[in-house]
C-alpha cells in the first residue's frame, strides 16, 4: 500500500450539493457538519447541500464549506489510512483543512477560525475594492516583471503561482487590468477576470490581518503529527507557533502551489496524492506538476469507498 500525500482545495471548488450524498451515507460525515453548523452558529450544511449557489460563493460561507468538505472525507477514511498519511497541504483556505486532518486544529476551532477568516477578508474587499484574474498559457517575460510594471497604474502581485502556464494576479482594479493587457502582448492565451469578494493574497487584504491575528491566537493549537507543507514558503511544517505565523502571512502572500506539489513529490517520490473535498482542481495541476506521480479524488462515496478498499 503505497504512502499517502493529502492535499485540500481552497475557494472556488465549491458548488451547490457538494458532500450531501456524503452526509447521506457516512455518520461520520453528517455529524462533522452538524459539528461546523454548531460552531459557526448558521445552517451552512444547507447551503452546501441546496444552495443556491450565489450565497454559498460568499466568502464567509465557501471557506467553511469546503473545510466541512475536507474534514467529512477525513472523519470518514482516517481511521483506516492515517497510517500511511506522510504529509499534508491546502491551496489557500485549504491549508486550514490540512492542519486540521493533521491534528493541529480542532473542527470547531477550525470552523470559527476559517469563517472568521471569510468575514475579515471580505469586509477588507468592501473596505478596499479590488480585482484577480487568472493569467494562462506561457509568458515570454516574469509574471512578475509584468506586475512591477503594472503597478505604475494601481498595486498589482502574483496571488497564486498555480501552474508554469496558470498564475492568479490579485490587487487593484487599474493594475490588474493593466497586468491583463501586459500579459496578452507576452503571449498570454488567455486572461480572465475572477468573480471574486476581494483581491486575495496581496496588499489590499493588509487591514484584515489584526482580526486574522486575534482569531488564530483564540484557536487552540498542536503540533500537526504529520508536516504540512506551507503555501508561503513550501517547506513543511512541524510545529503549531510556525504554522500560525504562516497562516497569517498567507493572507497578504502569494500561494507558491507550484513550489509546494514539487516540494512533496521530491520528499515522497512513491507516495499517492489525495485531493479530500469537492472537484479535482488540484489533481488536474497535478499532471503537470508531479507527472510521474499517482493522485487520485476523494470526495464523494463512491471515492471514498474506492480510497477505502486500496
Amino acid at each position: 500500500m503505497s504512502k499517502l500525500l493529502l492535499l485540500f482545495p481552497g475557494q472556488g471548488s465549491q458548488k451547490p450539493g457538494m458532500a450531501k450524498d456524503l452526509a447521506a451515507a457516512f455518520p461520520a460525515a453528517q455529524a462533522t457538519w452538524d459539528a461546523v453548523d454548531d460552531a459557526v452558529g448558521a445552517g451552512l450544511s444547507r447551503i452546501a447541500f441546496e444552495g443556491p449557489a450565489e450565497e454559498l460563493t460568499l466568502t464567509h460561507n465557501a471557506q467553511p464549506a469546503l473545510l466541512a468538505h475536507g474534514a467529512a472525507v477525513w472523519a470518514v477514511v482516517r481511521h483506516t489510512i492515517s497510517a500511511r498519511v506522510v504529509a499534508g497541504a491546502g491551496h489557500s483556505l485549504g491549508e486550514f483543512s490540512a492542519f486540521h486532518a493533521a491534528g493541529s486544529l480542532g473542527l470547531a476551532d477550525a470552523a470559527r477560525l476559517v469563517r472568521r477568516r471569510g468575514e475579515l477578508m471580505f469586509e477588507s474587499g468592501t473596505a478596499r475594492p479590488g480585482a484577480m484574474a487568472a493569467i494562462l498559457g506561457e509568458l515570454n517575460r516574469s509574471i512578475d516583471e509584468i506586475c512591477v510594471e503594472a503597478s505604475a497604474a494601481g498595486v498589482v502581485v502574483a496571488a497564486n503561482y498555480n501552474a508554469i502556464e496558470q498564475t492568479v494576479i490579485s490587487g487593484e482594479v487599474a493594475g490588474v487590468e493593466q497586468a491583463m493587457e501586459l500579459a496578452r502582448a507576452a503571449g498570454a492565451k488567455r486572461t480572465v477576470r475572477l468573480n471574486v469578494s476581494g483581491a486575495f493574497h496581496s496588499p489590499l487584504m493588509q487591514s484584515a490581518a489584526a482580526g486574522l491575528a486575534t482569531a488564530l491566537r483564540a484557536a487552540m493549537w498542536n503540533d500537526p503529527a504529520v508536516p504540512v507543507f506551507s503555501n508561503v514558503t513550501a517547506e513543511p511544517v512541524s510545529e503549531a507557533a510556525t504554522a500560525r505565523g504562516l497562516l497569517l502571512r498567507q493572507l497578504t502572500s502569494p500561494v507558491r502551489w507550484v513550489s509546494v506539489v514539487r516540494a512533496m513529490a521530491a520528499a515522497h517520490p512513491d507516495a499517492t496524492f489525495v485531493e479530500m473535498g469537492p472537484g479535482n482542481v488540484l489533481t488536474g495541476l497535478l499532471k503537470r506538476l508531479a507527472p510521474g506521480h499517482a493522485a487520485r479524488t476523494c470526495g464523494t462515496v463512491a471515492e471514498v469507498e474506492a480510497l477505502l478498499a486500496s
